[in-house]
């Protein structure tokens, strides 16, 4: 996760990368990707590309890159799915 941090420019801002390797907490919040395809090809749970800012333990606000033909939400890395997960639309919300 760090890398990814660096490699989006955001290391040692407040911006923090957390992994859910076994995928507890994306379960618990309902954030994995039922669609079938995904699990056909990768054959376990993965999560849904998934932010959330929370304030003071609180959830402030939920974005999701998702759509109905991609599940995964990177089948285009310059559309509008994938966008709604990308560092620079988070820094606008904050």
């Amino acid at each position: 996760m760090k890398a990814w941090a660096k490699d989006q420019k955001v290391e040692g801002s407040m911006i923090t990368f957390l992994a859910d390797t076994r995928c507890e907490f994306s379960k618990a919040i309902g954030m994995t990707i039922d669609h079938p395809g995904v699990a056909d090809a990768l054959g376990n749970t993965r999560c849904k590309r998934f932010v959330l800012i929370v304030e003071d333990a609180v959830v402030k606000n939920v974005q999701v890159s998702e759509g109905p033909d991609d599940p995964a939400g990177d089948a285009d890395v310059k559309g509008p799915i994938l966008k709604r997960t990308t560092v620079d639309t988070i820094l606008e919300l904050l």
